[in-house]
């Protein structure tokens, strides 16, 4: 089946709110649950920002003022969506009671499931093994609908661009969470934590046989894109009670540490939440911690650790390459060249390390057809989608390879 079919199919069966959704196309279905995060009580450390400026004394700047304090003052902990949640695990044809998993991990300021489905079931059907697709904080379903709402965030985006007009690629996509990380850039850090506890709590209870779906102490890979594979990176590195230590981990256009991301784009950051985030975890941290105390006690905790050893290159840099050198069997990584976001010899300088002594593979891959990070297999290609389906093919089939 070709990628723009198969994308349609599964598109068209996808449905979180249902239990059980077969694909006839494929074989395979979809077993759909909830979750109750654990950690939501870290969010109450989060949302400390200050109400938006006064532009001017009109009804108009008035609303969009009001609008971007109630995105980006908004009560973390109180977001119901975020704290209780539905997702989804793919199922190979045939199978009832998976005793393998791959837990795949989307990019950052991701809305829906779309372009993921059928990476699922390619992976599922390569494998034969279950794929779960598993929401990070305040993303996917676990955001409020208005974030995705296009009205309100394209007035939210005209309200940015009044108050900073320098910012670049300010959008509709992007308004809602860089309203948010530059009112309070330590919720790139609270929400990654919640993100990293709920991914523990998952695995936990697969361990422990609690999971109605996948056998108890099934074997769980990760399988991780984007901003994904650095919570791969520090889920993998810290293995807290060793529910990693087995685990495999696939970094797609992933993997280098956070002052060597780019993430300004119309799809992702604007440039001002780009700057206020790099300012304050590349540049300030160590003043920050001493202003908020309950920030430098959760830093100062395992994951804590880890999240501040993938911050900067050169800081902890022999720490980080030790472990990721220890690690380097179950790790394997993609990069695209002329990915403007994760560049791919980024990718290179954090996984194989400043001397190249770290021994993880990095596959450089440079597609024929136009592609950029935020999308890397165009189903809506028109002209080359021959090139983008053997390429879709050939990248998926070396993944199932790794992680069978």
């Amino acid at each position: 089946m070709k990628l723009k079919e198969l994308h349609a199919v599964l598109k068209r069966s996808f449905n979180l709110e249902a239990g059980t959704v077969p694909v006839p196309e494929t074989g395979q279905r979809f077993e759909n649950f909830t979750f109750s995060s654990e950690a939501t009580d870290l969010l109450r450390n989060a949302g400390k920002g200050n109400p938006a400026p006064v532009l001017g004394d009109g009804a108009e700047d008035a609303e969009e003022r009001e609008l971007s304090d109630r995105v980006a003052l908004a009560a973390d902990s109180e977001i119901a969506e975020n704290a209780n949640f539905r997702y989804a695990v793919l199922l190979p044809a045939g199978e009832s009671r998976p005793d393998a998993a791959i837990v795949l991990l989307h990019g950052l300021n991701e809305r829906v499931w779309d372009k993921y489905l059928p990476w699922a079931s390619e992976l599922s059907a390569g494998t034969g093994k279950a794929v779960v697709l598993f929401p990070m904080a305040f993303h996917m379903n676990r955001s409020p609908p208005s974030w995705n709402d296009s009205r309100p965030m394209r007035r939210l985006s005209r309200f940015r661009l009044k108050a900073r007009p320098e910012t670049l690629c300010s959008s509709l996509s992007n308004a809602a969470i860089s309203a948010r990380l530059s009112s309070d850039p330590s919720r790139f850090f609270w929400s990654g934590l919640q993100s990293y506890r709920d991914v523990c709590g998952f695995f936990r209870l697969v361990r422990d046989g609690g999971h109605p779906l996948l056998a108890p102490g099934a074997k769980l890979d990760l399988f991780t894109y984007s901003i994904g594979s650095f919570l791969g990176e520090i889920l993998s590195c810290a293995d807290e009670e060793g529910l990693f230590s087995a685990s495999r981990l696939l970094c797609l256009c992933g993997g280098p540490v956070f002052d060597r991301l780019y993430p300004t784009s119309k799809f992702i950051l604007d440039s001002a939440a780009a700057a206020d985030a790099y300012s304050f975890w590349a540049e300030n941290l160590e003043s920050r911690e001493k202003l908020d105390p309950a920030l430098g006690r959760a830093l100062a905790d395992v994951p804590g650790t880890w999240f501040k050893a993938f911050l900067n290159f050169d800081s902890a840099r022999e720490f980080r390459e030790s472990r990721l050198r220890a690690l380097a069997p179950r790790i394997s990584a993609l990069a695209f060249s002329g990915d403007s976001v994760v560049h791919a010899n980024e990718v290179r300088n954090t996984l194989q390390g400043a001397r190249g002594d770290v021994p993880i593979p990095i596959s450089l891959l440079q597609p024929s057809y136009p592609c950029r990070h935020e999308d890397p297999f165009p189903v809506g290609e028109i002209r080359q989608a021959d090139s983008v389906d053997a390429t879709f093919k050939y990248v998926l089939s070396g993944f199932c390879r790794f992680l069978s």
